[in-house]
């Protein structure tokens, strides 16, 4: 079996198993094979927690799950020093914490802290944690998925714009149609009444496979330019028009701009594609800017959002001059659609 038919494989058992979201799925499968963490917001109830374990139960993999709460403390992430004793002296031994595992929900990250969101963010950025002095790397196939309640901020610690910037991707999860939604009662009903189906799971080296080929996905310099020109235009969205000027505090910092071309290689190579087209630039952009640009007041008062904004943006900067008629007019009916 190819890393396209192992990754494709995967999308075809988890959206088995999460009706009607097959978007959120994709982005999930994204961040897995473009090697980053994923920042998940949605209300109570909408499947988060079912996604992260769908992706585990399908992979030789350790699933590990982070409650997090205010009193939680840097040591519950990462493990701590207990005292032992053998043959009668007593002597140190590291206990490893739930961050040594492979797929990492980190529910509610927003509830814990500033010393336990700082333990867990340098983690996630350097892939490595330090204890009394020791550095121990973590597992090679390492992704967290890290949870917000949208609705529900009393007690919670915002994570602020730096700590953000570090997930790859920000992804929303809405309601389901009322097609799906009726789908997925028959779904838990039929998980009561008939056995699990035990199915292969898929190896490791599958998922690193699949990482090396979306790296030689190629970006043409013409697409390279566009995608740098759309970062661009939200540090100067002035160049670009007035309204994007009043609405834009801050930009997309060069993070960014690694991310949305990462995940456009992703997005070209789970679509069978062999290089990056506006189309898989568009697919992705909102997911990776969304958590990066600072609105200005005035758009928030105005009612507009980060993808509004994001909106504006992919209106406003040219494409790519290599673009065929056809081409061109198709990208600017999906605009306006």
């Amino acid at each position: 079996m190819t890393a396209h038919e192992a990754i494709a494989l995967l999308l075809e058992r988890m959206n088995r198993e999460i009706i009607g979201q097959e978007h959120i799925v994709e982005r999930f499968v994204i961040g897995l094979i473009a090697d980053g963490n994923i920042l998940v917001e949605g209300l109570p109830g909408l499947a988060k927690t079912r996604m992260v374990r769908a992706i585990a139960d399908n992979i030789e993999a350790q699933f590990s799950r982070i409650q997090f709460t205010p009193d939680l403390s840097p040591s519950d992430i990462i493990g701590e020093e207990r005292l032992y004793e053998e043959n009668g002296k007593k002597v140190l031994r590291f206990h490893k914490g739930p961050i040594f595992g492979n797929i990492i929900l980190a529910d509610e990250i927003n509830r814990a802290p500033a010393k336990v969101q700082s333990a867990m963010l340098e983690a996630m950025e350097e892939r490595q944690v330090t204890v009394a002095g020791r550095t121990l790397k973590l597992e090679d196939l390492f992704i967290v998925f890290a949870t917000q309640n949208p609705i529900e901020q009393e007690g919670t610690y915002v994570l602020s714009e730096a700590q953000k910037d570090r997930f790859l991707m920000h992804v929303k999860i809405g309601y389901v149609d009322m097609e799906s939604e009726f789908k997925m009662l028959k779904l838990v009903q039929n998980e009561h009444y008939r056995p699990p189906v035990i199915e292969q799971k898929l190896p490791q080296s599958v998922i690193f496979a699949a990482q090396k080929e979306v790296e030689k996905v190629e970006v043409g310099d013409d697409v390279g330019h566009y995608l740098v020109e759309l970062v661009f235009a939200t540090r100067y969205p002035l160049r670009y028009s007035k309204q994007l000027g009043v609405m834009i505090d801050v930009g997309v910092s060069p993070r960014g701009t690694i991310a949305l071309q990462k995940c456009s290689q992703a997005h070209a190579w789970i679509h069978g594609r062999n290089s990056v087209t506006v189309k898989d630039v568009h697919a992705v952009i909102h997911d990776i800017f969304r958590h990066r640009l600072v609105i200005s007041e005035h758009a928030s008062l105005n009612g507009r959002t980060e993808d509004d904004v994001v909106d504006i943006i992919i209106q406003q900067v040219p494409l790519p001059k290599s673009l065929t008629e056809d081409e061109r007019e198709r990208i600017l009916r999906g605009m306006k659609a």
